[in-house]
């Protein structure tokens, strides 16, 4: 009996919306497939997660894989200073087999102090560190049952240079704070072919106060960030709007907040400019707060009414 064709997940994200979060980092290992079962049963397309001091990636990755059946599962992303590019594809591919290929790697160069601070790694030049990392990746060999599995790969891309990298070596990009002109720019960059999901906050209230304090703790340290302030140079801002929690035009123009229809507006810009796939962050439980149940039920409605 011929195997099934399985769709690319990529295929199964387009026109789609999911959910970044780091909320199941809060969970017991053991409760993690449950956890990824509730965004699945709410009708997300994916589950977006990000890599720094809590579980490894590709772990955590296989506990939310395991309890679900059709939820695309990608890191969003992992910095390449986790783990050698073999151990990469070789997790990877293990993924995508046990998966249906419902397995991305999002794959990033991180930041200079958490690479040579917290990893003890020494920091190289973005670009070139990145375009080695995939070179070695493509090349990298398998005996396992699932080497015939490829490993889907999207870049943590915000420049014109390693968006023009997640085009050509990889399969595209997985943009984070970025505003629907940025998108416009990252799809011309990448082309029309390239798989292009964006990040974007969301803020569901309709109090001013609580979206300005949510907003400024949210940008609080990405405001300290070269490689933010130099994508937000890009898009026309400038050092007045680089405050400790951004300006309030910086915060308008990077988190959607309000109520339903103001977010949907967001989102539907998004795929305007060439967007294939938006995952929502919900801002507003801290850091280490429980997950925002609660937030991703009510949003859940704006996932129907693209299917």
């Amino acid at each position: 009996m011929p195997e099934p064709i399985l769709r690319s997940p990529f295929d199964q994200l387009k026109g789609t919306i999911g959910l970044w979060t780091f909320a199941h980092e809060f969970v017991e290992p053991r409760a993690c497939g449950e956890f990824a079962k509730k965004i699945e049963d709410l009708g997300y397309s994916a589950l977006w997660f990000p890599e720094l001091i809590g579980r490894e990636a590709f772990t955590s990755a296989a506990l939310l894989l395991a309890g679900t059946s059709s939820l695309v599962v990608g890191t969003g992303i992992a910095s390449i200073y986790g783990r050698d590019a073999l151990a990469t594809a070789a997790a990877g591919r293990t993924l995508a087999s046990v998966s249906s290929n419902r397995f991305i790697a999002g794959l990033g160069v991180s930041h200079r102090p958490t690479v040579e601070g917290s990893r003890g790694h020494t920091y190289e030049p973005p670009l070139a560190a990145m375009e080695s990392y995939l070179d070695a990746l493509g090349s990298a060999m398998s005996f396992s049952a699932e080497a015939k599995f490829d490993l889907p790969v999207v870049l943590a891309a915000l420049g014109p240079k390693m968006l023009a990298l997640a085009g050509e070596k990889a399969d595209g990009a997985l943009p984070y704070l970025v505003t629907e002109a940025h998108t416009a720019t990252a799809r011309e960059v990448l082309g029309p072919d390239a798989f292009l999901a964006v990040e974007q906050a969301v803020i569901l209230s309709d109090d001013p106060d609580e979206i300005t304090r949510l907003s400024r703790e949210h940008l609080e340290i990405y405001t300290g960030l070269d490689n933010y302030r130099n994508s937000w140079r890009r898009l026309g801002f400038g050092e007045a709007d680089f405050v400790r929690g951004g300006s309030e035009e910086l915060q308008r123009a990077l988190i959607a907040a309000g109520d339903l229809e103001q977010i949907s507006a967001k989102i539907s810009a998004h795929f305007a400019a060439g967007a294939d796939h938006v995952c929502l962050q919900v801002l507003g439980t801290g850091l280490t707060g429980p997950a925002p149940m609660e937030q991703w039920e009510s949003l859940s409605i704006l996932t129907k009414s693209r299917s």
